[in-house]
């Protein structure tokens, strides 16, 4: 889990977007994107820890043969996008929230896409 979160921000700010949207967004069927905390490192290893025991990646019974079932899965269950609003030009997060990018079948070349809508 990769923290994006500064590099979403800045795509705010470039974009000089008081009030809207902003929707991160991964094109791959084996990464995602996700919300949760960042103070503390322990939770994205916690939440890899318990995707790896409910979706391992060795498991007997997949049939896609390239190997990376359990990417595919843990990318399904996590999601492509993110929404966030904006107000006054900043994400609006929670306190310990972050946007992350999840890797689930690498290191690989990924895009991140990030969709600023401004209210009208």
């Amino acid at each position: 889990m990769l923290d994006i979160t500064a590099a979403v921000q800045n795509a705010v700010c470039e974009e000089n977007v008081r009030s809207g949207l902003c929707v991160v967004f991964t094109p791959h069927t084996t990464a995602a994107v996700t919300i949760n905390e960042n103070a503390d490192p322990a939770v994205p290893a916690d939440i890899a820890v318990a995707l790896e025991k409910a979706i391992p990646h060795r498991a007997a019974n997949y049939r896609h043969v390239e190997g990376n079932s359990a990417a595919h899965v843990r990318s399904s269950l996590v999601g492509a996008s993110e929404t966030v609003i904006i107000e006054e030009g900043r994400l609006v997060l929670g306190t310990w929230q972050a946007i992350f990018f999840c890797e689930y079948d690498g290191p690989r070349s990924r895009q991140v896409f990030v969709k600023i809508i401004a209210d009208r």
